[in-house]
């Protein structure tokens, strides 16, 4: 008969149980460690553009013209010029993009053709953001006949993040649940009606993860803008999508680079500009990601 000290210790943590906790604590540590190693260089980068570039910050850096040679002034011509880009690049390849996605998760069918365009796609994304540049130049600017201008460097600039879109979008889709289509169709709606009134309303916060991807790597391109529509220095605003315009990002290149004399805080000021900018749309589309994510009926 077992006396109830054999009985207790029977609970008792073991040697080995012992070793498996330490073993997992270590792993704990270790993966908590490197995460803090990925979010460490973000910090510190913000951490220097604001404390180098917050002296140049005022209203009349955001809304005034650069003066003497680029050494003086504003930015307001390169920050209207960012958001004309970007705007036109989102209007043209986010339609492209969930279209192709709707395509092949709701339409294609496994044959040589979609994997295909899968391995397309693949291979689209690793392109160097200077081969989509050159690709502008004789697509946009001189087949098309757009001219540097920004509707060319706005093409360019969509086709780059086209497969994040695709692929965010894809996945958003597939993610909801075959029971949504199955109870569509019983009741005799068709795979259109399907798409357009359950599945997109309920893949709507995926999609806006592509998009939120898109802003960010649309915005600070330099190469792609440089060639096909932004310019050196125009102090007037653009009138429509077939003019040129400034950027923020090739801005912060010519200040840095290849303007003499220029005070150290200015170069820093436009990045920190072009850093909260890209920070304030995303924040919107995180915003509105979440709001419509609460809507969900799953």
């Amino acid at each position: 008969m077992s006396t109830p000290e054999a009985v207790a210790n029977q609970f008792l943590e073991t040697d080995l149980n012992a070793k498996a906790k330490r073993t997992e604590k270590l792993y704990q540590i270790l993966f908590g460690t490197m995460a803090g190693l990925l979010i460490l260089p973000v910090l510190i980068i913000l951490t220097t553009l604001v404390v180098k570039g917050s002296p140049v910050i005022s209203l009349d850096f955001l809304l005034q013209d650069p003066t003497n040679g680029m050494t003086e002034g504003g930015i307001f011509p390169a920050l209207i010029g960012t958001i004309w880009l970007v705007g036109v690049a989102l209007l043209i390849s986010v339609p492209v993009g969930v279209a192709a996605a709707i395509y092949l998760s709701e339409y294609a069918p496994d044959n040589w053709f979609t994997r295909s365009i899968n391995l397309a796609i693949i291979n689209l994304a690793g392109v160097p953001s200077i081969v989509h540049a050159l690709f502008g130049v004789g697509a946009f600017v001189i087949f098309f006949g757009f001219g540097t201008s920004i509707l060319a460097a706005s093409a360019t600039l969509a086709v780059m993040p086209m497969p994040v879109v695709i692929v965010a979008t894809r996945e958003s889709l597939q993610a909801v649940p075959p029971a949504f289509r199955e109870a569509c169709w019983n009741m005799g709606a068709t795979r259109w009606q399907t798409i357009r009134r359950v599945v997109l309303p309920n893949s709507i916060s995926g999609i806006l993860t592509g998009v939120i991807l898109e802003v960010s790597r649309t915005s600070g391109e330099t190469a792609p803008v440089m060639f096909t529509g932004a310019a050196f220095f125009i102090p007037v605003l653009p009138e429509s999508v077939f003019d040129q315009t400034m950027a923020l990002s090739l801005h912060l290149f010519v200040v840095s680079t290849q303007v003499p004399n220029v005070p150290e805080a200015l170069p820093y000021g436009v990045a920190l500009v072009l850093i909260s900018l890209v920070l304030l749309m995303n924040s919107a589309s995180i915003a509105l990601r979440m709001y419509l994510r609460g809507k969900k009926k799953w």
